[in-house]
């Protein structure tokens, strides 16, 4: 996948060659967005940043990135011309410890690159030394969405996917652009749709539904929607879970927008509470695919089509047994893209949109 620049010369085909600054902080939960520009934008990263792991690679401490160094300083890497913040923690804000990097990389004339809550343009001092040396702040999370939604009718052929959560960072990003790569391979005129900082860096586009105001967060969505309505495919990538008690908002607002024909239900293996909230228990998987078909069914006819299992904590053997165990219950394909491969949802998608445009016929919208 070959992303355009966020950068305001969006239409640039010149590469960003990036550093990507994950200090402190190089593993695959913390550094999400690093891993996926080094997953999906490998051409364009030249280095990682971690003073405390100087020697090593970002394959080594990623899983991604073979042959990636990771350096100390941005002297090691001339080449660079953008130094991306590379973490995705929560809350949002830059740690206090980062500040002189990207002082410095500013006083290089880099561009930076940041998907936080906390806006480097509205920091005072980053935003005087930007004006002073002339470097370009790209706050990929700033929004201008003040438009509630209109729920226009959609084309039927326009079959949109959207990949759902039993809670928040199980890999919905990673399915929805795995599918829409592997349907691309397909000649199936597929587009991904991206909802949150890291899937907007990747692709270059989309809209951060967590940083807009709530009442306009299905306008916002709708509005993606509409603008790409003419694709056979849009795979829209989800954010948090409605049984999450600090994101079910956003996610919400994001299934109205939308209004899928379809879901892939996401998931990771060996999680039993609710993500940065020990004393909730997860609820299963049934009960959760029922939440998701109820409300998204408030709006459009919706079902769960397939389960994407995320296995990166467990081995091959117990990878498969309970892909197994899963299938068995819920009656659905399952597979984890990365490690299986896309195949049994791409199958599944395929044959649902046979199905779909069937039934709804040639000139219907919904």
């Amino acid at each position: 996948m070959k992303p355009a620049s966020p950068t305001p010369d969006s239409n640039s085909s010149e590469p960003r060659r990036l550093v990507l600054l994950t200090d402190g902080h190089t593993n695959p939960l913390t550094a999400k967005t690093a891993t996926c520009m080094l997953r999906y934008c490998r051409e364009e990263v030249v280095a990682l940043l971690d003073r405390s792991q100087v020697g090593r690679s970002a394959g080594q401490l990623l899983g991604v990135g073979e042959g990636v160094p990771i350096i100390g300083e941005l002297a090691a890497a001339p080449e660079a011309k953008g130094l991306m913040i590379g973490i995705a923690p929560p809350g949002g804000r830059i740690p206090e410890a980062w500040r002189p990097v990207v002082l410095e990389a500013i006083s290089r004339k880099m561009t930076i690159y940041s998907g936080l809550h906390e806006f480097l343009a509205d920091d005072p001092q980053f935003a005087a030394a930007a004006a002073q040396n002339g470097a370009a702040l790209v706050d990929v999370r700033k929004n201008n969405e003040h438009q509630v939604a209109q729920y226009e009718p959609l084309p039927s052929q326009c079959l949109r996917i959207h990949t759902v959560g039993n809670d928040c960072s199980v890999g919905k990003m990673v399915v929805a652009l795995e599918l829409a790569n592997a349907l691309k391979r397909q000649n199936r005129d597929a587009r991904f749709i991206a909802t949150g900082q890291t899937g907007i860096l990747v692709a270059g586009d989309g809209c951060p539904v967590d940083c807009v105001v709530g009442d306009f967060i299905s306008g916002a969505i709708e509005k993606q929607v509409i603008a790409h309505q003419q694709r056979e495919m849009l795979l829209i990538e989800g954010q948090g879970c409605l049984a999450h008690p600090r994101y079910a908002a956003v996610t919400l607002g994001l299934l109205h927008g939308c209004r899928p024909q379809a879901m892939i239900l996401c998931y990771e293996a060996g999680r039993e509470v609710v993500h940065g909230m020990a004393e909730i228990p997860l609820k299963t998987l049934a009960e959760i695919r029922t939440l998701y078909e109820t409300m998204a069914s408030l709006l459009h006819p919706s079902r769960v089509i397939g389960i994407a299992m995320n296995s990166r904590n467990i081995r091959a053997a117990e990878a498969s047994a309970e892909r197994e165990r899963v299938r068995d219950e819920l009656e659905l394909p399952v597979c984890d893209v990365l490690r299986h491969g896309p195949d049994d949802l791409v199958q599944a998608i395929c044959q649902f949109q046979q199905t779909h445009l069937q039934n709804a016929g040639p000139h219907t919208c919904n």
